[in-house]
């Protein structure tokens, strides 16, 4: 069977030693376990994705075993050696996967003891599978979270030199869902590049919280042979190691972190695939979607579907809930290491597996957006601009919420004539408040009214400009 399979047994026409065919640890059981148990209870088909980090690990181990004395060099490189072969097979899908082994790791030992005998049986001294995944599933997330973060700036890179192209493109900006004041296209997207800029240090504290070292822990009480764990951590690169073997063994958080980071950024892609969903409706018609990202109707040959669009939004849902499973799992759990740990690492590799595509598609679908700048534009006009006049009157000395009053009042009546702002000659405006004179009618334009918020954060054009700036620095 090749290495996307699982085999009950040893090689057809080989009969697998005993120690071997029943699995490594069945010595204190007089009975075959049940073939419903071992299917049920079996990580291996999923697990087997942490081969290389497996590998990798147990390297680590046996030089430092020897290093300690308690295998030979000799040993030390038939192991490296045969671990390296073991990797390969598994690379190239010609390593034999047996269904008694449970998980990658006493795959990979079995297939090390077929290899190099009585040196392969001494590889798991003074460590055990419980501090041997809690290594394998870090050393993978490490690896993982790297690239992720590095998704996430390219990102916010892409958005940042659309933004530069629309520093002056005036749009509304929503409450509500609702027009309430104008921005610009270019102030909106940096809302976007802000939480990504969040999830990315969000990332980046998982980083560091899964880049300490638990080999050595053992099953929960370290071992009383004379290891060298600082030996290990430097050699895999770890920057500090768990101080408590009961912790090391049995914390996930690490796990979690990783998880509420991913579902955060799922979260804000959400919202980012919405508004474009919104924006690309005839409705909105802010923006047409590209063609190679968007679907047709098997009915209807008009149609041009935002389907990635709402699968972001879908999956988003599923990023949650494998937070909230791996929550779930580990509310109830006693010290130290349970069986139900072994349902971590499939919310891990489901958050990886569904997150980073999303980074990489969002990434490269936003250069391709067309925005209308007209209907942008358009859509700013009207009553937007209702709080630069209530601000005018405040300047002018009118309180503020007489002044909201005013302004409001002036909207109602509009409203029931179906004017727009523009529309007021000074004398109407007179009419309302004698502060307002030929000179408010200059604030009735969006273009304006965006030049004008030059408070720190806010969306005129030469702040906008300048924290483009900033961020591009910080790339």
């Amino acid at each position: 069977m090749s290495g996307t399979g699982v085999r009950r047994g040893g090689p057809k026409g080989k009969r697998a030693p005993a120690s071997l065919s029943g699995g490594l640890i069945r010595g204190r059981f007089a009975r075959a376990r049940l073939p419903e148990v071992e299917a049920f209870t079996a990580s291996l088909p999923f697990d087997r994705r942490l081969y290389r980090q497996d590998v990798r690990g147990s390297i680590a181990h046996a030089r430092m075993l020897a290093r300690v004395g308690l295998i030979s060099g000799a040993e030390q490189r038939a192991m490296a050696a045969a671990l390296c072969a073991i990797e390969d097979e598994i690379a190239k899908g010609r390593f034999v996967f047996r269904l008694a082994d449970e998980d990658i790791h006493m795959a990979i030992e079995r297939r090390l003891i077929e290899k190099t005998g009585a040196a392969g049986q001494k590889l798991h001294t003074g460590r055990s599978r419980n501090d041997q995944v809690a290594l394998d599933l870090r050393l993978y997330l490490r690896e993982e979270l790297g690239e992720i973060i590095e998704l996430l700036r390219a990102l916010r890179l892409c958005l940042l030199r659309l933004a530069q192209q629309h520093v002056e493109t005036v749009m509304p900006g929503y409450t509500h869902l609702q027009r309430a004041q104008p921005v610009s296209l270019a102030h909106h997207l940096l809302a976007y590049v802000e939480m990504f800029d969040r999830d990315r240090q969000r990332f980046a504290q998982a980083l560091e919280r899964t880049d300490v070292m638990p080999l050595g822990a053992g099953a929960l009480a370290a071992t009383t042979l004379p290891i060298n764990r600082r030996m290990v951590a430097r050699e895999l690169g770890f920057r500090a190691l768990c101080q408590n073997s009961l912790d090391a063994v049995s914390d996930r958080d690490f796990a979690l972190d990783f998880l509420y980071a991913a579902a955060l950024t799922g979260v804000h892609l959400s919202r980012m695939a919405e508004e474009l969903i919104l924006w690309s409706s005839s409705e909105f018609g802010f923006v047409a979607l590209p063609d190679e990202f968007s679907t047709g109707s098997s009915m209807m040959p008009q149609k041009k579907n935002p389907d990635l669009l709402e699968l972001f939004r879908a999956k988003s849902g599923r990023l949650a809930g494998n937070l909230v499973a791996l929550l779930t799992v580990l509310k109830g759990l006693p010290l130290a290491y349970n069986s139900d740990l072994q349902e971590d690492k499939e919310r891990v590799f489901d958050a990886v597996d569904t997150l980073k595509p999303m980074l990489r598609l969002a990434a490269r679908l936003w250069p391709r957006l067309a925005f209308d700048r007209r209907a942008l534009a358009s859509a700013a006009g009207g009553w937007t601009v209702a709080t630069d006049l209530a601000e005018h009157l405040v300047r002018r000395g009118t309180p503020l919420r007489r002044a909201h009053e005013i302004v409001a009042r002036m909207v109602r009546e509009a409203a029931s004539g179906a004017k727009a702002p523009e529309a007021p000659m000074p004398e109407q405006l007179r009419r309302w408040s004698q502060a307002l004179g030929i000179d408010a009618r200059r604030l009735l334009s969006p273009a304006r009214s965006l030049r004008a918020r030059k408070v720190l954060g806010g969306p005129a054009p030469a702040l906008v400009r300048r924290r483009i700036g900033e961020l591009l620095r910080r790339q």
